[in-house]
């Protein structure tokens, strides 16, 4: 590789074509391709000069090595760091779209909901990594990533120090980050703390609603005075009709003492998503100690047109993740654009309704299994958390087993599936999977019901919470897992609050949810003859053959509906009579 920092492109870096550059500064990135998956990437490598110094290379080092162990879906995936011939580099998924700064400056995100829904997924990477012990140290919009479907990536851990580690790269005194966003502690140069990051998420998250920066000055000497001892002023708040319990929010983020500001993201995002529920005249949850209660204050929010859900995205920009045994490829396109609610279900559910004494039992036993009763109301869908509602329904507390649909075959004059009685009903289309529905009296969940079922009434991310665990189910990368199918009344730890066993892991399930195949599923798929009019499903949930990414429950596989995969299943729903 040219010892020169600017590369004659396209140039080749190990196994990565780097084809464009893209910016920097001590680092500089590119977009590549990984010529071992043809996937596009975007490498960062440190330039000549910042290899030359020791500090400054340790600092690259430690940031590949503290993002790379970062999994949230609101933080940019590293997909692989290290050296090659004495150079760092950090290889990181390429992003389309612009940072928050750019958000900001073309008024992209014109709307309070819309505002409140970036904060939201940006204090929930913040409060990730902070559970993580890590401090991230240089918030601000330039390090946001939102991408076209409104999904925010925090971004660039270049200052970031991990609270448990022996590595401190700051020399005493030395004070990091962005001028505008620092904590008056970190002017000073005193010891950081989870506080700093919690002072520059509120000056953002000031920005983000006025469209203007709350601390200016003309030199760095005036800017630090204003950050030491000047009160921020709340009226272009007041003027762009933020509500009450927002500004509340930004004050006490952004307190001068580091004692008296909220003391964790936890009452952050708390208060955000109660700020988005009353937005969308829904139920608040119960705060948080160190929240602030609003339940009857007034507020000095003007009226605002609540904008029409985001369209759900194109079939082609959906999350795309075949079955490797069946299309021999990895085609992975992630689905974007989530935010999560902010405490495990315990803690958080809605107050109890009172139930009517003739109303559905809250469990039904048939000859199939048991079924849980879902209730009806309103919950959060897709990529853009839609607020969506169903009526009450029923759905299988576990995958259908083979022994089960053995029965159906043997009544249908169907092939009867080789596996244990105690497996998945594996290895069956949608049809197979529809008509054993049918028989037993009920049908294959709709896309709707599913993910009610996974995300609860409270659009949770994952069945289990909003922490992606790997060892909550049977997925790849789990030590605890076969590599295969498991009986579906094993790993209890696997359950919703509801009581929903794998609903994430050990086979995908079919939904009644049809897709349009993009070009590059057609191609995944295309041995098995199967064209763009013939039908295809969505499958969700994810298996022992994927990671925990498929866990989420706005995730969603597009495949024919032809496919026979000993990694898809399925469960039954039955309406409410």
């Amino acid at each position: 590789m040219p010892s020169n920092s600017l590369l004659q492109l396209p140039a080749r870096f190990g196994k990565y074509e780097l084809q464009k550059f893209l910016g920097g500064g001590m680092s500089h990135v590119y977009m590549a391709v990984d010529t071992v998956i043809g996937r596009k990437v975007a490498v960062k490598l440190l330039t000549d000069q910042g290899c030359m110094d020791a500090e400054t290379k340790a600092r690259f080092l430690s940031e590949a090595q503290i993002s790379g162990n970062i999994v949230h879906d609101n933080i940019i995936r590293i997909h692989d760091y290290g050296e090659i011939d004495g150079r760092p580099y950090i290889v990181m998924e390429f992003l389309v779209g612009n940072d928050l700064r750019g958000v900001i400056d073309k008024g992209l995100a014109p709307d309070l909901r819309s505002q409140v829904n970036l904060a939201l997924q940006g204090a929930r990477a913040m409060q990730h990594v902070h559970k993580q012990g890590i401090l991230h140290r240089d918030i601000k919009p330039d390090n946001l990533h939102v991408d076209e479907s409104g999904r925010v990536r925090l971004m660039d851990f270049g200052i970031a120090k991990s609270q448990a580690g022996n590595l401190n790269l700051t020399r005493e005194g030395f004070a990091l980050g962005t001028p505008y966003y620092m904590a008056p502690e970190q002017v000073l140069g005193k010891p950081i703390t989870p506080a700093a990051d919690v002072y520059a998420f509120g000056i953002m998250l000031y920005e983000l609603l006025t469209g203007m920066r709350p601390v200016v000055g003309d030199t760095v000497e005036r800017l630090f005075y204003l950050i030491l001892h000047q009160p921020l002023d709340l009226e272009p708040l007041l003027a762009k009709g933020v509500p009450q319990e927002l500004i509340s929010l930004i004050e006490r983020t952004t307190s001068k003492k580091p004692e008296e500001r909220v003391q964790s993201f936890d009452v952050v995002v708390t208060e955000l998503e109660n700020a988005l529920r009353r937005l969308d005249g829904g139920t608040v949850a119960a705060p948080l100690p160190g929240a602030t209660q609003f339940h009857n204050a007034p507020t000095t929010v003007s009226p605002v047109a609540k904008t029409a859900p985001p369209a759900e995205p194109q079939k082609a920009a959906s999350s795309k993740m075949p079955m490797a045994a069946v299309a021999g490829v990895a085609a992975v396109v992630l689905a974007v654009g989530s935010y999560f609610l902010f405490k495990p279900e315990a803690e958080r559910k809605d107050p109890p309704k009172k139930e009517d004494p003739a109303g559905p039992a809250a469990r039904i036993q048939d000859a199939y299994g048991e079924m849980i009763l879902l209730s009806e109301g309103s919950f959060l869908y897709g990529l853009q958390s839609e607020v969506r509602r169903t009526p009450a329904f029923y759905i299988d507390k576990r995958e259908v087993s083979t022994g089960d649909y053995n029965k159906f075959a043997a009544a249908s004059g169907k092939p009867a599936l080789p596996d244990a009685a105690e497996l998945p009903a594996a290895s069956v289309n949608f049809e197979e999977a529809a008509g054993y529905c049918t028989w037993a009296g009920k049908h294959i969940p709709t896309g709707e019901e599913w993910e009610r079922a996974a995300r609860g009434s409270t659009g949770r991310a994952y069945p289990w919470g909003n922490e992606p665990d790997a060892s909550k189910g049977n997925f790849k990368g789990n030590p605890n897992s076969a590599g295969k199918a498991m009986p579906v009344d094993s790993m209890p730890e696997s359950a919703t609050p509801e009581g929903l066993l794998h609903v994430a892991g050990n086979v995908w399930e079919w939904t009644r949810d049809p897709q349009t195949p993009s070009a590059e599923v057609l191609r995944a798929f295309q041995a098995l003859k199967v064209g763009p009019n013939d039908p295809w499903m969505a499958i969700r949930g994810g298996g022992f053959d994927f990671d925990i990414r498929a866990a989420a429950g706005y995730e969603k596989n597009t495949v024919p509906a032809a496919l026979k995969s000993p990694s898809v299943g399925f469960r039954c729903a039955k309406d409410v009579k």
